[in-house]
This record gives C-alpha cells, sequence and structure tokens, in this order.
C-alpha cells in the first residue's frame, strides 16, 4: 500500500516541481513512473515513519495540555462556595429563624435540584457549602459568628438574620470584609435605608410594604389610628412607615404612637394611652412572644372590646392567640402558602409537607428566596462569588420564588414582590387554611438612603410616599 501511495506523491511532486520551474508539465504523452527499487523504497518509508513518530508525539502533547485544562477546571470545581447563613435557633425569634432556615434549605434543594448531604448542595457542578450558625437574636453573638465565618471558614457570602437590629451588625461586618449579605427576614427599613451599604440585599419585604399594603384598607374602615411598636429599629420603622401610609391614604393619628420595650411582659401601662384615645382602631408592629402579653393585657383593659385591631396577620401558630377576636377582619400577610398560584410554591408546600410535616409558614418563604437569588446571581456569574460580580448579578436581577416574582431593586437593594390582601375566617383549620383571597397587591416604596447616596434613588419617591 505504501509503494502505491508513494507512486502517487512522487508523480504530483514531479508535476508541481515542473509547473512551478516553468517546465513543460502540460504534455499529451503519458510517462510511466518506474516502479522504486527496494532500496529507493526504503527511504521514504523512513521518513514517514519519522512523521507518524513526531505526530504521536504531538498528539500526546495536545492530550496532556488538554488534560492540564481538565484538571485546572476541576480543581477550580472542586473549591466550593462557602456561605454563612446565621438565624435565631433558640433565642426568643426562634420559631421565625426555624422557618427562615428550613426555607433556605428547600430553596438551596429546589435551585440545584437534589437535597444537600451534610450541608452541601452543588450547582452546575460547583458545590455550596453552607454553615448555619444561631444567633440567638443577640447583636452581639452576631457580630461574633459572622466574623468567626468570615475569618475562620471564609466564607464568600452571609445570608441572615431574624432580628433587625442583630441584622445591623451582620451588615457592618459584611460591609468591613467586602462580602456580600443576603437579607432575611429581617424587615426594618434601615437595613437598605439609613444603614444602606453596597453588599447588603434583601429578600424580605420591609416595613414600608406591610405598611402600604395594609393601609390602603384599613383607611377604608376607620378614619383614625394610634400605634404601638417595639423600642428598636424595626418597631421605629414600622411605626414611621405606618404614618406616612395610612396619611397618604386619608387617615389620621390621633395620639402619640408608643414604644415598648422589645422584651416587655406587662403591657399595661403602654396600652393605657391607646384605651384613653378617641381612635377608631389601634395598630401594632411587632414581632416575637411578646405577641402573647400584650393581647392579655389588651383583653383585661377591654382595649380587645372597644376598638378593631389593624395590623398585618401573622404565622399559623400564633394566629389564634392574637386574632381571636377578629373573625371576619380584612389585613394584610406577606405570605401564606394558600394565597400564590405559582409551580414554585405548588413544589415548595409538597416538600415542605414530606419533609417537615406542615406547610410553609410566614417566613419560609423569604428563607427559600434567599436560596434562589443566591442561586440566579452565581448563575448570572458563571460561579464567581466574588464581591464584584455578585453585587453585578444581583442588582437588578429577577427570578421566580414562592411569592411569584421578586424584583430586586438597583437603586436601594429593595425586594419588590406580592403581598396578600385576605380575610380571616375561621382560626381551627387543621391545615391553617385560615383565609379567603382578596387581593394581591405589590406596593412600590420609597427610596430611604441616606442624604448622602439619594443620588442613587434616581425617579424613586425619596424619604417617603409624597417624596416630600
Amino acid at each position: 500500500m505504501k509503494r502505491v501511495l508513494l507512486t502517487i506523491l512522487a508523480v504530483i511532486v514531479l508535476a508541481l516541481g515542473l509547473s512551478a520551474c516553468g517546465g513543460t508539465a502540460a504534455t499529451e504523452e503519458i510517462i510511466e513512473e518506474p516502479e522504486p527499487t527496494e532500496a529507493e523504497a526504503t527511504e521514504p518509508e523512513e521518513d514517514m515513519a519519522e512523521e507518524e513518530d513526531m505526530s504521536d508525539e504531538e498528539d500526546m502533547a495536545d492530550e496532556e495540555d488538554t488534560s492540564e485544562d481538565d484538571m485546572a477546571d476541576d480543581e477550580a470545581a472542586g473549591e466550593p462556595i462557602r456561605v454563612g447563613f446565621i438565624t435565631d435557633q433558640t433565642g426568643g425569634l426562634a420559631i421565625y429563624g426555624t422557618m427562615a432556615e428550613r426555607g433556605f434549605r428547600l430553596g438551596m434543594e429546589y435551585a440545584t435540584g437534589a437535597p444537600g448531604e451534610d450541608d452541601v448542595w452543588t450547582l452546575n457542578g460547583q458545590e455550596i457549602q453552607v454553615f448555619f450558625r444561631d444567633d440567638q437574636s443577640n447583636p452581639e453573638t452576631t457580630a461574633t459568628l459572622a466574623r468567626e465565618l468570615v475569618e475562620v471558614e471564609e466564607v464568600d457570602i452571609l445570608v441572615g438574620t431574624v432580628s433587625s437590629g442583630a441584622t445591623a451588625t451582620l451588615q457592618e461586618v459584611a460591609r468591613e470584609n467586602q462580602i456580600p449579605l443576603i437579607v432575611a427576614p429581617a424587615a426594618a427599613n434601615d437595613i437598605t435605608g439609613a444603614s444602606f451599604n453596597e453588599y447588603t440585599f434583601r429578600v424580605s419585604r420591609n416595613n414600608y410594604q406591610d405598611a402600604v399594603a395594609l393601609c390602603q384598607y384599613l383607611t377604608q374602615q376607620y378614619d383614625s389610628f394610634i400605634q404601638i411598636a417595639p423600642d428598636y429599629s424595626f418597631g421605629y420603622g414600622g411605626a414611621e412607615a405606618l404614618r406616612d401610609a395610612c396619611t397618604e391614604f386619608g387617615g389620621e393619628f390621633v395620639g402619640e404612637d408608643v414604644f415598648a420595650p422589645a422584651d416587655t411582659q406587662e403591657f399595661t401601662p403602654f396600652l393605657e394611652p391607646i384605651v384613653e384615645s378617641d381612635a377608631d382602631a389601634w395598630l401594632v408592629t411587632w414581632a416575637g412572644g411578646g405577641f402573647i402579653a400584650m393581647m392579655q393585657a389588651a383583653s383585661d383593659l377591654g382595649l380587645t372590646e372597644s376598638k378593631p385591631l389593624g395590623s398585618s396577620f401573622i404565622d399559623n401558630g400564633t394566629m389564634p392567640v392574637f386574632f381571636a377576636n377578629n373573625i371576619g377582619t380584612t389585613s394584610v400577610i406577606l405570605y401564606h402558602y394558600t394565597q400564590p398560584d405559582n409551580e414554585v410554591n405548588d413544589w415548595f408546600t409538597e416538600r415542605m409537607l414530606e419533609e417537615y410535616g406542615t406547610p410553609p409558614d410566614l417566613f419560609d418563604a423569604d428563607g427559600f428566596n434567599a436560596a434562589l437569588l443566591l442561586a440566579e446571581a452565581l448563575q448570572e456569574t458563571g460561579g464567581d462569588a466574588s464581591a464584584d460580580a455578585m453585587i453585578e448579578a444581583m442588582e437588578g436581577i429577577s427570578f421566580l420564588g414562592p411569592k411569584g416574582e421578586i424584583f430586586i431593586r438597583p437603586e436601594d437593594h429593595v425586594a419588590i414582590q406580592d403581598m396578600y390582601i385576605v380575610t380571616l375566617e375561621n382560626l381551627d383549620d387543621p391545615e391553617f387554611r385560615y383565609y379567603s383571597a382578596v387581593d394581591t397587591v405589590r406596593p412600590e416604596v420609597p427610596c430611604l438612603l441616606p442624604e448622602e447616596l439619594q443620588d442613587r434613588c434616581g425617579d424613586l419617591p425619596v424619604g417617603s410616599l409624597s417624596g416630600e
């Protein structure tokens, strides 16, 4: 076979050589090429063997280069993204922290397509390792845990926490170390307002979103209000937002806002000014175990009988205690598993029942959405968890969660989301099907950035709903 090939090659080479030298290659006479002798054939065979050897060496070199590239890719994929998740597991807000954590775990499962093993999930071949920590809603503990996660575990991203006060310290640690922070489920306006920094993003709603949704309906039923709130950032933000929103929709406040310490157990002195006022309804911004003590005092003082309560509906377990006398009331709830109608919420509800034996509760969706924001941003960056890449990816991002579309507003990192107006029908359904749907609203809220950052607000109303 080699002899035939060499004969053909020789003819071609001869023809090309004649053409290149200006010889008469175009001749009609057919010249038969003599059969090469054994000696003549040996030399080209050796040349071809050398060429084959060189080709083999080149192939091996290419394979080695490819192998090295694959090893480099494998090595990069082998370095997990490290996430620190801080929540309240055993403190005063543990009921909410538990919801956020289990929601986050199922959100990671939904985003990656599989349950995590040993708190590790895999997204596009890249591991995401999550470190869960309990801060008991204590800001000092939050700061200590956050620094440990950054300095010892070398996390790339932080997620948390429940208490708005504790979240403020978490924000500062994230800013100091230039690490992205996803906030869930804390609601204080200040998180994406007075305390804003470029590293902080939220999936939870803020006080203003509660207030706008609530006041649209309260002001159709009542003309005047007085309110009580806890004496820290969440309470201040709630009271300010309710005053602005209810006034904007035509309501009037007839007394000073009442602020009680977050750990109050004796509410009588704080509720007496509310009892004595001539307000049509009283408003409450609160979180944690103080609900029960507050409502007991309100009942003892006759407040629950004399004035309707205006407040967002809350978690399934606390509803029968807090709203026992409010069947038939229409109000707002930030999430209830019976309200959203989308495939993500359907999956979430089914998996919650399988995994935890209960449907999703008030803050489960926030934890779930925190996981989705993390995963969606990493998809956008191609797995780059650096602050610059994540910030660019998360500003203006949209994704579909249990509450429908979540939009991270680029101006101030507020999470624009659906809220639900519902009527309380009962408080004894074994599946917590307490509500009938009235409306779904999507509050647009003012930009609350501090003065030095208000250029970021663009065309948004600044400081209040009216922008004044």
